[in-house]
């Protein structure tokens, strides 16, 4: 087992998730190092939400082999999720807006105590286990950059009064209560502006920095991507592949590990039953196709085989996003 004291080191090879009506994604290949802020980039139903669950021991793979922290996926599920924790994931970890800022942090600060520690830390007089969700707490707002006072009723602002920036920053301190050794965000950009995304990933980027892994999924990579491990989901069909592409599978250069000095591949086949489907492309690599052998030139039926291999990747990740739901 890794034995690194903070972050977890995270390691795939094929990895794969299928729901019942097709695959969510798969291909994917990944190594980060411990302490790596790893970016998960694609359109939506591409699968990264499923991704992300895979990969945190929430969802089970069907395809590949993964590690996180040493612990093998999905042999090691129950293990890997007491190292890892989620923020910002709809229908799965998500802020209950009727609730007030402080509610939420109370009430993880004694789930915490309560599962989180040892019998022995549980016998502590009150008052030192008081002072310790403190300074957990205290902590977590701080590596998350929330200063409740700045809110507009303190922490007795209510979830559905804050900015969207405000929100996410909550959900990663709550996340970070427990000490995970991989946080997982999903949806870290989404509508947010530029300054606010900056914001967002200069957050996730301390994060790292401190020696927490950080897989965060969304729709734009930050700019300035030294030292990020960026990961895509979705991508051309099979049949775009460049010519050479081993088994029809071609894999994207997703990204440098800058600690490792290692890059890290990923793509996806997200098409049921072997059919071709999104497999990823080297950056930078331009088509060889002309424009005389673009649409104009599609038997219609390879168009409508292209609309259901879409159809079919949202399908399998929407499948395998309410088994996740309901677990």
């Amino acid at each position: 087992m890794d034995s690194t004291p903070h972050g977890a080191a995270v390691t795939a090879a094929g990895f794969g998730v299928k729901g019942p009506r097709g695959w969510a994604f798969r291909n994917i290949d990944l190594s980060a190092g411990p302490g790596a802020l790893i970016a998960v980039q694609g359109p939506s139903g591409s699968g990264r939400t499923c991704l992300l669950l895979a990969l945190t021991g929430r969802m089970k793979s069907a395809a590949g082999t993964a590690e996180v922290g040493g612990l093998p996926l999905p042999k090691k599920r129950a293990a890997v999720r007491s190292v890892t924790a989620l923020a910002h994931v709809p229908g799965v970890a998500e802020l209950d807006p009727a609730l007030t800022v402080g509610e939420h942090l109370r009430e993880r600060a004694l789930l915490q105590g309560r599962f989180g520690g040892s019998l022995r830390a549980l016998l502590r007089p009150r008052h030192e286990r008081r002072a310790e969700a403190r300074a957990l707490v205290d902590g977590a707002l701080t590596a998350a950059g929330l200063d409740p006072e700045s809110l507009p009723k303190g922490i007795r602002t209510s979830v559905r009064d804050l900015e969207r920036l405000e929100a996410l920053r909550l959900s990663v301190a709550l996340a970070l209560i427990g000490g995970p050794r991989l946080l997982a965000v999903d949806d870290t950009d989404l509508k947010l502006s530029d300054d606010e995304r900056a914001g967002a990933w200069a957050m996730l980027r301390g994060l790292a920095a401190a020696g927490t892994t950080v897989l965060a999924v969304c729709s734009e990579p930050p700019q300035g991507g030294e030292g990020v491990v960026l990961v895509r989901t979705g991508g051309r069909r099979e049949a775009d592949a460049p010519e050479g592409a081993p088994g029809g599978h071609p894999a994207t250069t997703a990204g440098t590990d800058a600690t490792a000095g290692r890059d890290a591949t990923a793509g996806t086949d997200a098409a049921p039953d072997g059919n071709s489907g999104n497999s990823g492309t080297s950056e930078g690599n331009g088509s060889d196709e002309s424009p005389a052998n673009s649409k104009a030139d599609e038997d219609p039926a390879d168009s409508e085989h292209d609309q259901r291999d879409g159809t079919d990747d949202e399908e399998g990740a929407a499948d395998a996003l309410a088994e996740a739901g309901r677990s």
